[in-house]
Parts: structure tokens; C-alpha cells; sequence
């Protein structure tokens, strides 16, 4: 072989595996940043297009209702914990800070944070809904999915 056709085909694999490296990093990297969408009966019993269920040490968004009565706060410090549910299931959310203004019991929130063990959420941010006509569209649809799936239950 030519030594110039050599040193060429040794420089385009060399970029080659270079970009290969750099494609795995960056997804990697983002891989870690992902927080993937749950409500609290897909924590408990999986996703049902693929029964896939977070686990323990996951960042990710949990969608439901504040359970009315279930509001617990700290006297001394900014911690709070409360539930979240739908139709099925209820989680626990811990969360050290101060509340949107719009948070209360009965009302649609959105945490972002780490799944602990027992199904616990330790949230980092918690989301209220603006007003009464808005609710972040992926809660909008697990909900009515719930709600839907509960009725039909109940027949």
C-alpha cells in the first residue's frame, strides 16, 4: 500500500474513532441530566406501554394531586412533606424550601427530584398550576388516562 494512502486512511480512522468518543460522551453526559416523566401509580407499578419502573437514586418529575389532610410542616426549618396521587397509587414528597405561591392541598403540582427507597420522593423544585384552566399537558393526559382507566374499573 502506498504510504500516503496509509497515513490518510490511518487520519480518517483516527477522526473517525474520535467522533465516535465524542458522540458517546455527549450522550452519556446527557443521559445523566434526563428527568423522565412519572405519575404516582407508574412509580409504583411501571409504565404500562413498557412496565417500566424508576429505581431507587433516579432523578426525575412526578405529576399528581396534593392529597387534602397530608400537608406536614416543619416548625424549625423550611421542610415539608405531603403526598401526591392519582387514581391508583400516592407517593410520599419531601422538600426542603419555600412553596410557589399557588401550592395547596387539592391542587395539580409537578417535583422534580430523586426517587428514595419506600417510593419517596425528595423533590428539588416542586411546580403549582398558574389558574384554573392550566395544567402541564403531560399531568392533563396521565390524569385523564387514570381517571378514564379508574372509571372504567368501576364497572
Amino acid at each position: 500500500m502506498n504510504p500516503r494512502r496509509k497515513n490518510r486512511l490511518l487520519v480518517a480512522g483516527a477522526v473517525l474513532c474520535g467522533m465516535g468518543l465524542a458522540a458517546g460522551l455527549v450522550l452519556y453526559a446527557l443521559s445523566a441530566s434526563i428527568d423522565l416523566f412519572y405519575t404516582p401509580e407508574e412509580i409504583h407499578f411501571g409504565k404500562r406501554e413498557t412496565g417500566q419502573r424508576p429505581v431507587v437514586g433516579q432523578r426525575l418529575r412526578v405529576g399528581g394531586m396534593v392529597k387534602a389532610g397530608s400537608v406536614k410542616r416543619s416548625t424549625e426549618t423550611l421542610a415539608i412533606a405531603f403526598n401526591l396521587y392519582d387514581a391508583r397509587s400516592e407517593i410520599t414528597v419531601h422538600y426542603t424550601g419555600i412553596l410557589p405561591d399557588l401550592f395547596r392541598e387539592e391542587q395539580g403540582v409537578v417535583v422534580q427530584g430523586e426517587l428514595l427507597p419506600g417510593n419517596v420522593v425528595l423533590a428539588k423544585e416542586v411546580l403549582a398550576k398558574h389558574d384554573e384552566n392550566y395544567t402541564p399537558p403531560e399531568v392533563k393526559k396521565a390524569m385523564q388516562d387514570n381517571h378514564y382507566r379508574a372509571g372504567r374499573e368501576a364497572l
